[in-house]
């Protein structure tokens, strides 16, 4: 942290859609400094070329460690490919730098390795699967309903170039379902079943249905079902700015933490 009390910012995945937007959005947060900018991509062009006028005057970079050992950011915002999400987690934490991964596609022993780290180090970092408040509202409301209607199933819906299914917000939807119900779901007949995997895909004892189309952003539904009633909980991202607040939240909060958290919840809600 600077000595103004200014939290200096790495963005990992800057040319990409949401880098892009933190690049212009989050930079404009009173408190945020954008010190790093890098990517595989448009290495050597400005911010300002890539994702408009708003975003910082830097230069993207492909070199990371060579940027936070120049920098010395207290935060790394990480959009990039979750394949590498761990290794750059590992990076940072090592140099005393908190990530805040919003990457795709990250495993569980991806996070396991994370969390380690983060113990092994004492420095904190967070892997947050959904960062729109409203999204973070519909986990906590469908763990809140899986108590007592303990029978659901997760549609969730994204645009075409999205790589991983299903989404880690229906993944973390799921674990929230599987954690607060008391009692089991009722069975479901599968003798009739004509096509393979028309009934979506199983994970934590909850059905998980996943559309890709292009046209769409991000959206989830979450259908609840009992006898006599039914109960659905919605909730869509039409923008990529119904992100930043919560990665905004991210980075000013994650230096506060134990560990690795997952989740923003976990900061909204304690």
């Amino acid at each position: 942290m600077s000595e103004n009390g200014t939290i200096r910012v790495a963005v990992l995945g800057a040319s990409g859609r949401m880098g892009q937007e933190v690049l212009r959005t989050v930079s404009q947060e009173p408190g945020i400094e954008i010190v790093v900018a890098c990517d595989r991509e448009n290495v050597g062009l400005s911010c300002r070329e890539v994702a408009g006028g708003r975003a910082p005057d830097l230069k993207i970079t492909d070199k990371l460690g060579a940027a936070l050992d120049s920098e010395k950011p207290d935060v790394l915002v990480d959009f990039s490919h979750g394949s590498g999400a761990a290794a750059h987690a590992e990076s940072a934490l090592k140099r005393g730098i908190s990530p805040v991964i919003g990457a795709t596609g990250l495993s569980a022993a991806d996070i396991k390795e994370i969390s380690l780290v983060c113990k092994e180090t004492g420095v904190p970092g967070m892997y947050v699967p959904n960062f729109a408040i409203g999204a973070v509202l519909m986990m906590r409301f469908s763990e809140m309903a899986a108590k007592w209607m303990p029978d659901c199933e997760i549609i969730e819906l994204h645009h075409d170039r999205k790589e991983d299914a299903p989404s880690g917000t229906a993944m973390r939807t799921a674990e929230l379902i599987g954690e607060a119900r008391t009692d089991s779901p009722s069975r479901k007949p599968r003798a009739a079943i004509k096509v393979e995997g028309v009934r979506g895909g199983t994970y934590k004892d909850v059905v998980i249905h996943s559309v890709r189309l292009p046209g769409l952003l991000a959206h989830q539904s979450v259908m609840f079902g009992r006898s006599g009633e039914l109960l659905t909980l919605r909730h869509d991202s039409m923008d990529r700015i119904s992100f930043m607040q919560g990665v905004a939240l991210a980075i000013r909060e994650v230096r506060q933490l134990q560990g690795l958290v997952v989740g923003l919840d976990k900061i909204l809600f304690r």
